[in-house]
């Protein structure tokens, strides 16, 4: 098979777990920031899924029994939320769901950084950041990662890929990343294998953020119509527009 095989059978897989995604309607339980919360609920239900966001360490079990996919976000972290993640963490691995470590500002903090390499070790399915995040971390052989921005890069279990597209909008909208995450989470809900569901998750940011932004006047005009675009989205329009090398 070659690679434009390779990377069709990807795009057309991406495809498939996306309509798994709207058909089953996952819940996915967000440990998220203030400001990242309202755009990954809304991204979340334009894509499918259903979002909770409750971070009281008391009811992490039941919120994480309730869902099928947990997301850790360590942007604006408090003692709060500090308290809540190793919490829903452990509620994560003894129900076997899986969930998504985005170690926001690791590079500029180093008690987070301290805090995210603790987490590392409890093997989250994907490691999300930006470039500056990633050189801060060592995720283990079994962890997916995916470092974003003008292009992102996608590596595991013995396979990589590179997504183009998208626009130079999204880096003019705060949270775009965080809501990623959130994304790649949901996918992880319907998708067992890592690479794939974060593949799926982010190749419908980069698709969906180049719709947006052909009729986008500006960022204020480019997030409603981005959520118009993840929620309109259908298969044979990823499959098209997939920039995959």
């Amino acid at each position: 098979m070659t690679d434009h095989d390779d990377r069709s059978r990807l795009a057309r897989d991406a495809a498939r777990v996306l309509a798994r995604l709207r058909a089953e309607r996952p819940r996915v339980h967000c440990l998220t920031n203030f400001v990242a919360m309202q755009l990954t609920a809304n991204l979340l239900l334009a894509a499918g899924a259903v979002p909770s966001m409750t971070m009281d360490a008391r009811e992490m079990p039941a919120f994480v029994e309730t869902s099928r996919a947990l997301l850790v976000n360590l942007g604006m972290l408090d003692p709060w939320r500090e308290a809540a993640i190793p919490v829903a963490i452990e509620a994560a691995h003894g129900l076997g769901r899986p969930w998504v470590l985005d170690p926001v500002k690791v590079d500029r903090a180093p008690a987070r950084r301290a805090f995210a390499r603790r987490l590392l070790e409890r093997a989250p399915a994907v490691l999300r950041c930006n470039a500056a995040e990633a050189e801060m971390l060592e995720p283990g052989p079994g962890i997916v990662t995916a470092v974003t921005g003008a292009a992102d890069r996608i590596s595991g279990g013995g396979r990589a890929i590179e997504l183009a597209g998208g626009t130079m909008l999204m880096d003019r909208v705060t949270a775009m990343g965080c809501a990623a995450s959130a994304l790649v989470a949901a996918c992880l809900a319907v998708e067992p294998d890592p690479f794939l569901a974060t593949v799926s998750g982010l190749l419908v940011m980069k698709v969906a953020g180049a719709i947006a932004a052909e009729s986008a006047a500006g960022p204020g005009s480019f997030v409603p119509l981005f959520l118009d675009a993840v929620h309109g989205l259908d298969a044979a329009t990823l499959q098209r527009r997939a920039e995959l090398a």
